[in-house]
């Protein structure tokens, strides 16, 4: 599943589909209805047939929620979508909400009338979120309740049905560990709880070594599965998608059962009186209020996945550095085919992406892309999760900056770069805020920090010199990645909520930006790997630091050199040197040229 440029978003559609929902409610007796943008699983992937937000409002954004009552409506969504919700959304039926600023259970409290029923499928949301909303319908006089069917997916006639995609083995020399390694683990930190309930399905393509392809960019098996404390395992996963190689490779350690069985299952726990351990941070409400109403005792804790998954072992990181490699060269033909076309006009976003995305392919190894491309010109990339579409495509114009974030997913590793390059000259207001960028983007990159530190206290380093200029990023700087998995994976992030220690072999990425709306976007993203750092002389700590994985030329067009230290300007030569050293062979002798002159010492 690679990229599209279509946007089916009709916001005129919204009216109607708002009035079949409430009509729907109306004949159940409901006088609500929440609709999150979530599947069973609470990924930032979902399956068509899951789409519901979108169905409904025609917002294509990766996070929101929508509140319906009989009487109004509203959508929230975070900074990253305020400008793309009210061009794919009908504002007079949905009004828009910030959901962070003007949060969810803020408008329930305000809005819902007493004696109010507002309903919500258990599936779609977590233990964590219900208590959040029950607490806020109760303030405001009414009341939250469950539905076993969903009243959206009554009237949503032409609802895709379930993705069936085959689940493939992952082959040991890029998992590294055998998954019943994996599961002794796994089995072994469960602390008291008699079994462990997965519901996030990177959790189980990690535990089980199984990828799949239910969503696009992210090879995930659709599915649950149950850990128990002895090590025996079980997925509850829809048959069609197991063949033999696929059951040959589980039968070795997990217990393969139809995704009907899984009700069952929970039950049995509960007559046994077991202790199952979910995360309610992710865990949907329904597998909770199963497991409790059958009498289990439910401890709450993290995914005993995520933080094994995050470290990763010497084959992973041995596999992602040989997919940046890989990836590098593909980038670097891409921006060498740029800087030689783009300056003589006639190129456009789509253009640009689907070049990129055709060099990537080249390779004979893409599996897919690991999201959609942002590629944003002038104006479009201070859009920070912008997506281009035949409706939004603009031209690569001369004195404007081109902002392009891709990445791919390869067996051996999932990539994520983003450049920022000059069409033509720029001015000295970008030459200094992608300065300003590249001193955070070094800043991180040369950070050397004890056992134990979080992302947050990392993440000013990459702020610093844009806040000496009056100026910031309203994102993260930093995100988990996987292996051959999800593009964006936790627990570990540089952010000022990043509260988790940083752990050798977690992979990050740092991605400090500059956005100046209706002007420009800046970002410099390359991803790292926490490792041991060198043993400084007289030091009396262990430290850590980065390993940077990402290989491609940095635009030194923009670089106003003044503005960097002499440690920085040293630390950009070494970094060119080896992204010079690492592509040259095997590139065809325009691209070496051009890359020659592109990672020349300042």
């Amino acid at each position: 599943m690679f990229q599209t440029y279509d946007d089916t978003a009709n916001p005129a559609l919204g009216a109607e589909r708002a009035k079949r929902l409430r009509d729907e409610l109306k004949r159940r007796g409901l006088d609500g209805f929440l609709i999150p943008r979530s599947d069973e699983h609470q990924g930032e992937y979902v399956p068509p047939h899951a789409e519901r937000l979108r169905w409904l409002t025609g917002f294509s954004g990766s996070a929101g929620l929508a509140i319906v009552l009989l009487d109004k409506a509203a959508i929230f969504i975070d900074g990253r979508y305020t400008l793309q919700v009210r061009t794919q959304t009908d504002i007079a039926v949905f009004e828009p909400k910030h959901l962070v600023e003007e949060p969810p259970v803020r408008w329930i409290e305000d809005n819902l009338p007493k004696g109010a029923k507002l309903a919500y499928d258990p599936w779609l949301h977590t233990i964590d979120a219900v208590a959040r909303y029950k607490a806020a319908a109760e303030k405001a006089g009414g009341t939250l309740v469950p539905v076993e069917s969903n009243p959206l997916d009554a009237v949503w006639s032409d609802q895709p049905p379930p993705p069936a995609a085959a689940i493939k083995p992952h082959a040991l020399k890029y998992a590294g560990e055998p998954a019943s390694e994996k599961l002794k683990r796994v089995s072994a930190s469960l602390e008291g709880a008699d079994a462990a309930m997965l519901t996030m399905p990177d959790s189980i393509a990690w535990a089980f070594n199984i990828r799949g392809g239910d969503v696009g960019h992210t090879p995930l098996p659709l599915s649950f599965a149950l850990i128990h404390a002895d090590g025996h395992a079980e997925l509850f996963i829809d048959e069609r998608k197991v063949d033999d190689e696929a059951r040959a490779h589980l039968g070795n350690v997990v217990s393969v059962r139809p995704r009907e069985d899984m009700a069952a299952a929970l039950d049995e726990l509960g007559a046994n009186k077991k202790t199952v351990l979910v995360d309610p941070a992710t865990c949907a409400s329904w597998i909770n209020d199963r497991l409790l109403a059958a009498g289990a005792k439910v401890k709450r804790g993290v995914d005993p996945c995520e933080l094994p998954k995050a470290c990763k072992n010497t084959a992973e990181i041995d596999g992602t550095r040989a997919a940046h490699l890989r990836d590098g060269r593909a980038l670097t033909r891409f921006l060498a085919w740029l800087g030689t076309t783009a300056p003589k006009g006639g190129i456009d976003e789509i253009t640009a992406s689907k070049k990129l995305e055709a060099f990537r392919a080249d390779t004979g190894e893409l599996k897919d892309l690991s999201f959609d491309t942002i590629s944003g010109a002038g104006p479009n990339g201070a859009i920070v999760h912008y997506r281009v579409t035949q409706g939004t495509n603009q031209p690569l114009q001369p004195g404007e900056l081109f902002l392009v974030d891709s990445g791919a997913q390869y067996l051996d590793g999932t990539t994520d770069v983003t450049r920022t390059v000059a069409i033509g000259k720029p001015d000295a207001e970008q030459r200094d805020r992608f300065t300003r960028v590249l001193k955070g983007h070094i800043g991180i990159a040369t950070a050397r920090f004890p056992d134990g530190t979080s992302g947050s206290q990392l993440d000013a380093l990459a702020r610093m010199s844009l806040w000496k200029a009056g100026l910031d990023y309203d994102h993260g700087t930093g995100h988990g990645v996987g292996s051959y998995l999800s593009v964006h994976e936790g627990p570990q992030r540089i952010s000022k909520l990043g509260s988790v220690p940083l752990k050798p072999g977690m992979i990050i990425s740092n991605e400090p930006g500059y956005y100046k709306t209706g002007a420009y976007g800046i970002r410099i993203e390359n991803l790292l790997v926490v490792t041991p750092a060198a043993l400084v002389e007289g030091g009396e700590r262990p430290m850590l630091g980065f390993e940077t994985l990402t290989l491609a030329p940095i635009d030194l067009n923009c670089v106003e050199k003044s503005l960097l230290t002499v440690e920085e300007i040293e630390w950009l030569n070494a970094y060119h040197a080896r992204v010079r050293e690492a592509l040259t062979p095997n590139l065809d002798a325009e691209t070496a040229t051009w890359l020659k002159d592109a990672t020349r010492t300042i």
